[in-house]
Formats: structure tokens, sequence, C-alpha cells
């Protein structure tokens, strides 16, 4: 397995990615080399609020989006924990937040829940605001600096049953839009190559619309769309897109959309992987390395 060096030479095992010294016709020490990961974690998006009356509900904020680098080292094993998006709600309430991912030390915040009957809820990417029949408007949630932005603000009326609408989720790189003639749009995600190929993730869910019209498109990278007069659409799987909101008049229940699952993945040189994971990551390779893309949660040892 090692080859033999005259005695007190530093060199170095291919096999194992370590260092050390050749002392006494042995191998004498082991030091771990360093090696730099590079890293992708996305949060599970909040859903779209619920409601029975009069309502335009607020889109779910996105999950919250986190890349970067680390410094793995040798023989450590290093958890990696995927967020659920969060579920639509049964009855009329706020949506709820998604859970948080985490890996490497470092975490990313659930997405907010979209207005339902009361305050949109913060997170990743804030919660829009809600709609319905009152005077003034109602504010999106704000969202975690460095991982998304706040959701936008919903539009009330007493007077025109046209303008009761929901504003958009927030996304990991725009603020949710504003309802206004329809339901806001979800904020915009960001896009990674990590992967190799460029893919988008992390959209706000959009607004949705008391009556029959446009409800919110959910933002680029996952988010669910608006409902108008109808239920809102889920965020994307493995995006940590929030889910959208719903839009409905007397006595009518609808829903707002669940939000996305959130992702991990981990880049490392090809010469330094291990191959030794858990939970089942689709591995990947491009250029010189190997890409871990983790859609639930599991491990990889270095």
């Amino acid at each position: 397995m090692f080859r033999r060096y005259p005695r007190g030479i530093v060199t170095a095992n291919a096999l194992t990615g370590l260092s050390g010294v050749w002392s006494q016709n042995e191998w004498a020490q082991f030091i771990s080399t360093p090696r730099t990961a590079s890293y992708l974690i996305v949060a599970g998006g909040g859903s779209g609020g619920s409601a029975d009356t009069n309502t335009g509900t607020g889109g779910g904020g996105a999950g919250g989006y986190l890349s970067g680098t680390s410094t793995l080292t040798g023989g450590t094993t290093y958890t990696v924990t995927v967020g659920a998006g969060g579920a639509a709600p049964g009855s009329p309430a706020n949506g709820n937040n998604g859970s948080n991912s985490s890996a490497l030390s470092q975490t990313a915040t659930g997405g907010g829940g979209g207005s339902g009957v009361g305050t949109a809820s913060t997170g990743g990417s804030g919660g829009g605001g809600y709609g319905t029949f009152a005077s003034g408007t109602t504010s999106g949630a704000a969202g975690t600096a460095g991982q998304g932005f706040a959701g936008g603000g919903g539009v009330n009326s007493s007077v025109d049953a046209n303008l009761q609408v929901g504003g958009g989720g927030g996304g990991a790189s725009a603020v949710g839009v504003n309802g206004g003639a329809g339901g806001g749009n979800g904020g915009a995600g960001s896009a990674s190559s990590i992967t190799g190929t460029s893919v988008t993730r992390a959209g706000g869910g959009g607004g949705g619309k008391r009556t029959s019209g446009a409800g919110g498109t959910g933002g680029t990278g996952g988010g669910g769309n608006g409902g108008a007069d109808a239920s809102g659409s889920a965020g994307t799987a493995n995006t940590g897109g929030g889910g959208g909101g719903c839009g409905t008049g007397g006595g009518t229940l609808r829903f707002g959309g669940a939000g996305g699952s959130g992702v991990v993945i981990i880049s490392v040189p090809t010469a330094l992987y291990t191959g030794v994971t858990t939970g089942s990551p689709t591995v990947t390779t491009s250029g010189l390395n190997t890409i871990m893309q983790f859609n639930s949660s599991g491990s990889y040892t270095a």
C-alpha cells in the first residue's frame, strides 16, 4: 500500500489523502491534508396562507440561501440536514415556515409563511402580506440578512373586491412584489453553477387574489404561483421555493401552496473525494470536482 522512502522523507499517500513522515521503514505519523469544499445550502420554503372569506393571501418566502467554501478535515464526518418545505395550512391561517437546512457549520433559515389571517412570518426570505375587506395595506415580513429578502405587501379594499390581493414572498435575490391589480409576484431566486450547470433556486411564492383574474407568478427558482379565486400552487421540491397564496370570496376555503423542500450540495476535488456518504446523495463530476447533491439528509466523511 505504501512505497518505501528514505528515513525522514515527507510524502503523501494518494489513497488516503493524508501526509506523514517515513521513519524506520514505517509510516510513522499521519497528518490530515486540508481540503477545500464548495457548498450550496438552501432551506425549505414557507407555504402560502389559507383563507375562507374575502381574502387574497400572501405567498410564502423562499428558504434561506447560502453559498461559499469551507475547509474539511480528513477522517471527519459532516452531517447534512435538508429542511422540509412548510406544510399548506388546512384551515384559515398563516402559512407555515419551512425547516432549516445545515451542513459544514452553516445553517440556512427556513422561509417565512405567507399571511392568511394575520402578520406574515419572517424567515430566510419573508412571507407576503394579505389583502382583505378593509382599508390600507398589510406589510410583508423581513428576510434574513445574507440569505434572502422581504415579502411584498398586500392591498386591502372595502370598495373593490378586485383589489383584495396578497403580496409575493421574498426570494434569494429580490424582494416580493406588492399586490396591485393582481397578486404580487414572488421575489426571484439566485443562480448557482456548483453542479457544472447554472440552476436558479429559492424563488418566492406569488400572492393570491380574492377574485378571478391574475394571481402572482412564483419567483424564478421554484416559487409557486398564487391563486385567483383558487388555491395556490406548491413550491418546487429541492429548490426551497415558497408556496403560492390563495384567493377566495365568501364561504369557500382555499389553500396556500406548500413550500418546496431544500437542498444541500457539496463539491470537493475529485482527487480527495472519499466516496463515504450516507443518505444516498446524487454524485456527479464536473471538471476536477466531484459533486454530492443531498435531496434528503445524510452525511459525508472527508
